[in-house]
């Protein structure tokens, strides 16, 4: 799942409403210096939505949808202004004077500002990855939305559209030496955005109550749209000049480690999340021996068990994942889990549900595949609590050929499908995101931190088997060692390809022998690790901070600790940093 936002690839679908939830301000504040920061934390987002209406909209609010920035020089020049105008505003607040979650308000506003700047100042992504351009993106999401009516929605997008050559024109103009790869994926996800402005699109308009003129003015706007974006997609195509090169998508250790400081904000520093992966690494390895090797007979009757543990695994693991999903199937496999997942948690008192939260299972849209991410959850923002959260699940491709798509469905078997749905389902991103979108701090829920948000899911897989998920079977806990494998393996191929010059070969050759995973799998993680930097390792970075949080509070609780509250109370600060979360949780 993508956290950190990038405004022009937004990827919630929310409904709308005009007001906010909730924040601190409509309570009692603690001190005056509360009340005169909860003014200014209002004030800001207000102002903050103007300057990113597809991120405003991401998150439920809509006044600004007809509203397209066009990201050139003048536009940046007015995100510093804003940037430095609201860094200088949170300066003159005394954290000492604030309560203890306005503290953590103080410093995740801070922090979000900070990092823009950096984005915008020092890794300069605006000019080397064109994927970053994308507006059939967030006219997918206004078209697909149900937070007004049709007519407002297509005159909201007639708007926008008509800023789309202006917007391309920038982007061209933006792109200096960029990546091969962030190149290709902006060619593949424009095209996905050629396919919102289609037949869908065109049908909606003949449907709609807009007049004659309006709807001849959007047909014309939609036509300029598809030219510019088809001309950004040849201007891509074409390559670079003769003579120029594509820079590397590696970012290098001092760029990595800061990126790792700003989006993670954790309490451990990039090295030690490395060597941390590395010694659970070898704890889980340890744990799947042993399961393999009390599997082995069961599965393997009457062959001679391997003296070597990494090929033992491995031939428990080949045999446990022939029982898979059929290819045309695949989707369907996942809806029909979700009920079974609702149930056990109900059953076994985790936490609470709330079933009037929609959970809508789908394809994964074309403007949004390509990623390396083939399964997401886009949850509606904190304005809207009742729009639908979907969760995308890629089907297989058509071009794949049937290797392929065996070695895929066998990554995904029957046992790793059900973590997988535990992961991004329930009670994993989907709960979670339904509880943040309660918190009564605005800021929580809006800059969610990624790897909070990840950490719990993956926190969550475990908890279920805990519980009892899977009857304690060494089969689900053997696939469950492999699941958590690959989120461990995650930030060390993360930190190997980004900082130590790791090569696809490397790569494979260690999430194939060490990480039992299929080589289609392996190769796809590969293409992830050269799209993106630090998001892989928030993963592991949060699971084990939220474990790490679980054993202090049950040594401090001892007999009188609940899980239930555990999990609740954990859940009931939004999206917050876990190091942020552990100081309230543990009143520090």
């Amino acid at each position: 799942m993508k956290l950190r936002y990038l405004p022009l690839l937004a990827l919630a679908l929310p409904a709308c409403t005009s007001n906010p939830p909730k924040t601190t301000a409509d309570q009692a504040a603690a001190t005056p210096a509360d009340a005169r920061f909860d003014r200014f934390k209002n004030q800001f987002i207000l102002d903050l939505w103007r300057q990113n209406p597809d991120y405003a909209s991401s998150q439920g609010f809509h006044k600004y949808d007809s509203l397209l920035v066009i990201p050139d020089a003048a536009q940046r020049q007015r995100e510093a202004a804003f940037v430095a105008k609201n860094l200088a505003a949170l300066g003159r607040f005394a954290p000492d004077s604030l309560s203890p979650s306005n503290q953590i308000d103080l410093r995740l506003l801070t922090n979000e500002l900070r990092s823009q700047r950096w984005y915008a100042d020092t890794l300069k992504g605006w000019q080397w990855n064109p994927a970053n351009y994308n507006l059939g993106a967030s006219v997918g999401d206004l078209l697909n939305g149900r937070h007004y009516q049709l007519d407002r929605r297509l005159r909201n997008i007639s708007d926008k559209l008509a800023g789309a050559p202006a917007y391309y024109q920038a982007a061209r103009a933006n792109i200096q030496q960029p990546t091969r790869e962030h190149t290709e994926l902006g060619v593949q996800q424009n095209e996905g955005g050629l396919a919102v402005l289609g037949a869908a699109l065109a049908d909606s308009v003949r449907k709609s109550g807009l007049s004659d003129a309006e709807k001849q003015l959007l047909t014309q706007r939609i036509a300029g749209a598809r030219t510019a974006i088809e001309g950004y997609v040849g201007f891509l195509r074409k390559g670079l000049p003769a003579g120029a090169s594509y820079r590397s998508f590696r970012i290098g250790k001092a760029l990595f480690d800061r990126k790792f400081a700003l989006d993670i904000q954790s309490r451990y520093s990039a090295d030690e999340v490395f060597r941390l992966a590395r010694q659970h690494q070898a704890d889980l390895l340890r744990d799947m021996g042993r399961r393999a090797a009390r599997l082995f007979p069961k599965y393997c009757a009457g062959q001679p068990m391997p003296k070597d543990t990494l090929q033992l695994i491995r031939q428990v693991i080949d045999q446990l994942t022939l029982k898979h999903a059929p290819r045309a199937g695949f989707v369907d496999a996942v809806k029909r889990q979700i009920p079974t997942l609702i149930k056990f948690v109900n059953d076994h008192d985790l936490l609470t549900q709330d079933p009037s939260k929609p959970l809508v299972v789908r394809e994964t849209p074309l403007y949004m595949r390509g990623s390396g991410a083939g399964a997401s959850v886009s949850a509606p923002g904190p304005y809207d609590t009742k729009a639908n959260t979907y969760y995308n699940v890629e089907p297989l491709p058509t071009a794949w050929t049937t290797q392929q798509a065996e070695s895929y469905l066998r990554e995904y078997n029957d046992y790793t499908l059900q973590i997988l749905n535990i992961h991004e389902a329930i009670p994993g991103h989907y709960t979670q995101l339904v509880y943040a979108n309660r918190s009564p701090s605005l800021v929580k829920s809006i800059f969610g931190n990624g790897a909070m948000i990840e950490g719990w899911a993956v926190y969550a897989e475990r908890m279920m088997l805990e519980s009892g998920y899977g009857d304690n079977s060494d089969e689900i806990w053997l696939l469950w060692d492999k699941w958590n494998m690959r989120s461990t393996l995650n930030a060390v191929v993360d930190n190997l390809v980004q900082t130590q010059n790791a090569s696809e070969a490397d790569v494979v050759k260690l999430l194939t022998t060490q990480g039992f995973q299929e080589e289609a799998e392996a190769r796809n993680k590969w293409h992830r690790a050269t799209l993106s930097q630090v998001q892989l390792s928030s993963y592991f970075t949060g699971y084990t901070e939220i474990m790490a949080l679980r054993d202090e509070v049950k040594q401090r609780e001892g007999s009188k600790f609940s899980l239930k509250n555990f999990n609740e109370q954990f859940l009931s600060y939004g999206s917050a940093p876990v190091k942020y979360i552990r100081a309230l949780m543990l009143g520090r």
